[in-house]
């Protein structure tokens, strides 16, 4: 033992020289490049470490992993994390009348287009009851994103050769072309195993990590957990999964957990939360200012205890009565409900701001242009990523 704490020292220390030898050369350049980064945010990078030490010293088991966890927990790498707003992105709508499409029908219920309403929709699309297969709606979704300063998607994905999963490809070539970034949301994981997870996890990677428009940090591929997973798996074993992923896969990954407390934050390289409408229920809009000012400061604050990614999340409002009883709604306030929590997000000052949603049509949280709200979300958007991008650059260090 004395042996390897002897070596683990040198490799620590050492660590500069390491990094120097990674696809980009030296460390300056391992970041993703983006316009504005945070000066202030640094990547507690166990990734590098745990595998150096799992791969060098072939600790098997639970000791493998405890190491791992000790040397993430000691270093953190000084490189800066791009500063990016992301949205959430639902690709599981069919039309089988769109051509080109799926050739199917999935999730749109009781289309009545005369009237443009949907049964099973909150509002309705501008550009209809559309197919998320259809490869000129996709190219539209990202040219509005562009324009409204949206750096990418995080895309909701149910397994491979999910409907979901055929839209991948689609959705990554699209976000290449339009200088956008995309990653996959990983929503359930059955059976519920360790192994089953890995084996996922490590195949999304395997299939789609190496295109040019997945998003990377520390040129790693970032992946987002949602809690669903979480509560299936348990907290530590999500963990072991994700480290028995950074061990295998050969660049190793990022994780973003759907968790807000301080374990989840010791365990993964960022976390997040993916709706808090259940928190601005029945709020009124000073209200809504003091529940964003206190919870956005705590998340960041969590997230830099241990130097990991900050997020905070945001959304337009939320009804989702159409599709549950009684259900939820927590109204627009005709913007107000969603200038205000961008303000506070930008008072926070996260490393990442994520939108919920581009288009969950289906609890009516989506950003994306519609009959009742036209581009006014859109617009809005534009106008805090562009306040976010100048301010956050001037965050000092910690």
């Amino acid at each position: 033992m004395n042996n390897l704490i002897l070596l683990l020292s040198r490799t620590l220390r050492n660590r500069n020289s390491y990094f120097a030898h990674l696809p980009g050369g030296s460390a300056s350049k391992l970041a993703v490049s983006r316009p504005t980064l945070s000066r202030r945010a640094s990547l507690r990078e166990g990734v590098v470490y745990s595998s150096v030490i799992l791969i060098v010293f072939g600790l098997p088991g639970v000791m493998g992993m405890a190491m791992a966890q000790e040397g993430a927990a000691a270093l953190a790498a000084t490189e800066p994390v791009p500063r990016l707003v992301l949205a959430f992105y639902y690709p599981w709508y069919g039309n089988p009348a769109v051509a080109g499409g799926s050739g199917r029908r999935a999730h749109w219920e009781g289309i009545d287009e005369a009237n443009r309403t949907i049964a099973s929709s909150t509002h309705y699309p501008v550009l209809g009851p559309y197919d998320s297969h259809h490869p000129e709606t996709i190219a539209q979704h990202c040219r509005w994103a562009k324009e409204s300063g949206v750096d990418g998607f995080i895309v909701s994905w149910w397994g491979h050769g999910d409907f979901s999963d055929l839209a991948m490809p689609r959705i990554l070539d699209a976000c290449a072309k339009s200088g956008l970034v995309a990653t996959v949301y990983y929503e359930t994981v059955r059976p519920r195993t360790v192994e089953r997870a890995v084996a996922e996890l490590t195949e999304v990677l395997r299939k789609y990590a190496d295109h040019p428009a997945w998003l990377r940090v520390l040129n790693k591929p970032v992946i987002f957990i949602y809690a669903r997973v979480v509560e299936e798996l348990g907290l530590d074993r999500c963990h072991q999964a994700a480290l028995e992923v950074k061990r295998t896969f050969p660049s190793g990954a990022v994780f973003i957990v759907d968790s807000l407390d301080d374990r989840a934050a010791a365990f993964f390289d960022g976390i997040h939360t993916y709706n808090p409408c259940g928190q601005l229920q029945k709020l009124e809009a000073e209200k809504v200012r003091l529940w964003a000012q206190d919870r956005y400061r705590r998340w960041v604050q969590t997230a830099d205890r241990h130097r990991k990614i900050s997020t905070v999340t945001i959304i337009p409002g939320y009804d989702d009565t159409k599709i549950r009883k009684p259900g939820i709604s927590v109204g627009r306030m005709d913007g107000l409900l969603y200038q205000i929590q961008w303000e506070e997000a930008i008072r926070a000052n996260p490393d990442w701001i994520l939108i919920t949603s581009w288009n969950e049509w289906h609890e009516g949280s989506e950003i994306e242009p519609s009959v009742e709200h036209g581009e006014k979300y859109l617009e809005l958007t534009r106008r805090f990523v562009e306040r976010f991008k100048r301010e956050g650059s001037q965050r000092a260090e910690p």
